[in-house]
């Protein structure tokens, strides 16, 4: 196969760079490991009480004043809403103990997507061109040409080879030195650079708890929360803007790899904290959906950790003689103004199409 740019990665920046791409016509090819697009935003949908259920298991908001997204949002005709914030927030001390007094929202003014937020890359993804994008097609090899390069991709039991006069490569830096051989080897710096570079979401966790009703807000809480106890370490009110059902999520504290982070053990401990925090109606949930990013062999690496803060991104300056060369990163790691945002994978792939 030939095509002039490849990028690997359907997430929200390669979508967005192979769109770019194709309204100025120039042909490309989007591979994605996965089975589904949207990399790390992922949002799971399930009929539950009559209601289908919208589940933010990755990213969750937006924020006003980042204009790529609104400006995508407008393009692709999706609406948002506004976190709920009303009401009290519930904070849970090293002992266990519980305050309810607290007037204040940790997330008052960030907006949410009608439906999910990744309606963003299913509608960016659909109005793509047949056969621009390859599903469960990861990359394993790219070999530099004289002019050019050669790719491998593993498409089943098959190897592909893909020619290709550019390559963008649309994931996670640490998941590139993992799962992608390069010929000639990547340089010792280039190398060390990409494993520093922290995969943002590749250490957390996120569990959502199914209710009929957002039965917190009749109390005067906000569904928020914050607990040093755990396992839960932060808490958000989860409902759809109409409120037909209620859903509260929460950022597993827990390290990676703990005997209580396992599926069953952390659900059972979850729901008690929320029934503790919450009140009884909390004990019941319809369903609890549940997503470990850490165990996401696309998303993480042995070399990513529980750290939640947010790390300095941009592109490192030992990969610019590459970008020269044809091979470009676009993550949302590689954005020096909003890198780790849904805002820095539009800014990624504004700058690889800039370079391009």
């Amino acid at each position: 196969m030939q095509t002039d740019i490849l990028i690997a990665g359907a997430g929200l920046s390669g979508l967005a760079l192979a769109s770019a791409l194709q309204q100025a016509g120039v042909p490309c090819l989007l591979a994605e490991a996965r089975e589904r697009v949207g990399g790390r935003m992922l949002t799971l949908e399930k009929a539950c009480a009559g209601s289908v259920i919208h589940a933010d298991i990755g990213p969750s908001w937006i924020w006003p004043g980042q204009a790529r997204v609104a400006s995508l949002l407008r393009q692709l005709d999706i609406g948002v809403f506004e976190q709920y914030s009303a009401g009290r927030l519930v904070y849970e001390d090293e002992l266990g103990q519980l305050r309810r007094d607290l007037d204040y929202s940790t997330m008052a003014g960030s907006l949410r997507v009608d439906g999910g937020i990744a309606r963003l890359t299913r509608e960016l993804a659909a109005r793509l061109p047949a056969g621009t994008l390859r599903m469960s097609n990861p990359l394993t090899r790219i070999r530099q040409l004289d002019q050019g390069f050669e790719i491998g991709i593993k498409n089943g039991d098959d190897q592909l080879e893909v020619r290709a006069r550019k390559v963008v490569l649309a994931i996670p830096p640490r998941v590139i030195v993992n799962k992608i051989e390069f010929e000639p080897a990547l340089a010792a710096r280039v190398t060390a650079d990409l494993q520093s570079i922290p995969t943002w979401m590749a250490g957390h966790a996120k569990l959502f708890a199914l209710y009929p009703r957002p039965f917190w807000r009749a109390a005067g809480l906000s569904g928020d929360g914050i607990s040093r106890h755990g396992p839960l370490m932060e808490i958000h009110d989860a409902s759809p803007a109409n409120a037909e059902y209620g859903a509260l999520f929460g950022f597993v504290g827990l390290p990676v790899g703990a005997p209580t982070r396992a599926e069953q053990p952390l659900i059972q401990a979850a729901v008690a904290q929320l029934e503790k925090m919450f009140g009884p109606e909390a004990a019941e949930p319809l369903d609890v959906l549940l997503k470990d990013w850490a165990q996401d062999e696309y998303t993480a690496t042995p070399a990513d950790g529980t750290s939640t803060s947010h790390p300095q991104y941009g592109t490192p300056a030992s990969l610019a003689a590459l970008a020269q060369q044809g091979l470009l990163f676009a993550s949302t790691e590689m954005a020096p103004q909003f890198g780790g945002f849904i805002e820095g994978a539009l800014e990624a792939a504004e700058n690889a199409l800039r370079q391009l």
